[in-house]
């Protein structure tokens, strides 16, 4: 959350980069040049208050909640693909290193830091879904999250589903190309396994689909480094067959309620059930404050059954 203590910080901070901190002026020239209207959509450290609201609203490691004002340059929040482009090409043009974030959700929080100077391009502003029901096909754009693509499907049909992950604010641009795992891995696979079309903005600038960005290319995007051969700006997935009902449950044990055991054995069995049923071993630490060490721990069994538990 940004507080008068965080902007009056982060302006002390900016005044003390100054005389270290690259000049950003000839890439922000570069992106007026190429595409029109786009200041909207730039934010630098000359803009207190909106640099640092832009940067925090999708940085979710609290780790690095406050931006290297010698490395950060600019975030550009794409809403065309038009700003996309430009910005991949006056980066390269100024020698500037390109970040893309979606959801920001990645652990090292690699989408949104570096040790040279960079430039972030936001692309939760991109975030269309449409979902085609008769040929079982979506498309989503980087910038949509699981649960906004979750919705939308779940608005076209109740018995159709994508097999991603659980948090429903992580990014659809990073978690597909990372190999996205979730509760219908077992039946389904992972994400990129329902992958059949791609988007995506190559280093020159030019938009490439699959067709002509060739098999190579889009093997290599779908191999947990899809910013690393450029700019994801949307999938198209294929949709999973689910049945209308699904049941859940979920079983805690502390060390004293034998939790142990139930860990134990949950590793002889879970690769015998049926594709259908999901079971997740989750241990956690509980009750820090119990000087009681065996109830601090527990093993967490999270279950989702395809269809009625009958």
């Amino acid at each position: 959350m940004l507080t008068k203590e965080n902007s009056k910080s982060f302006k002390k901070k900016i005044q003390k980069a100054e005389a270290t901190k690259p000049n950003s002026a000839s890439f922000i020239e570069c992106l007026r040049y190429r595409t029109s209207p786009i200041t909207d959509v730039i934010f630098t450290a000359d803009s207190t208050t909106t640099f640092l609201s832009s940067y925090l609203s999708y940085t979710k490691n609290k780790r690095y909640q406050s931006p290297d004002y010698n490395k950060l340059l600019a975030i550009v929040a794409a809403k065309h693909v038009s700003h996309v482009q430009a910005t991949v090409v006056c980066a390269k043009s100024n020698g500037i290193q390109l970040r893309t974030r979606s959801g920001g959700h990645d652990f090292e929080g690699l989408s949104y830091r570096s040790s040279i100077p960079f430039v972030i391009l936001d692309m939760h502003n991109l975030r269309s879904i449409a979902v085609d029901v008769s040929s079982k096909k979506a498309w989503v754009q980087a910038g949509a999250t699981l649960g906004e693509l979750y919705t939308k499907i779940n608005e076209a049909s109740q018995t159709l589903a994508f097999p991603a992950g659980v948090c429903p604010t992580v990014g659809a641009g990073g978690h597909i190309s990372g190999g996205g795992y979730g509760n219908l891995m077992r039946k389904y696979g992972i994400t990129v396994d329902h992958v059949v079309d791609a988007q995506l903005v190559d280093v020159n600038g030019k938009l490439l689909r699959r067709a002509t960005m060739g098999e190579d290319l889009f093997w290599a995007i779908r191999g947990g480094g899809g910013a690393s051969f450029g700019v994801i700006l949307s999938w198209k997935i294929n949709l999973v067959e689910v049945p209308k009902i699904l049941t859940v449950f979920r079983v805690n044990k502390t060390l004293e309620q034998g939790g142990t055991d139930v860990l134990y054995k949950w590793q002889l069995v879970s690769t015998k059930f049926p594709d259908d049923l999901f079971m997740r071993a989750w241990p956690q630490v509980v009750n820090v404050r119990n000087k009681r060490r065996r109830e601090n721990h527990r093993g967490c069994i999270l279950c989702s059954v395809l269809g009625s538990s009958r």
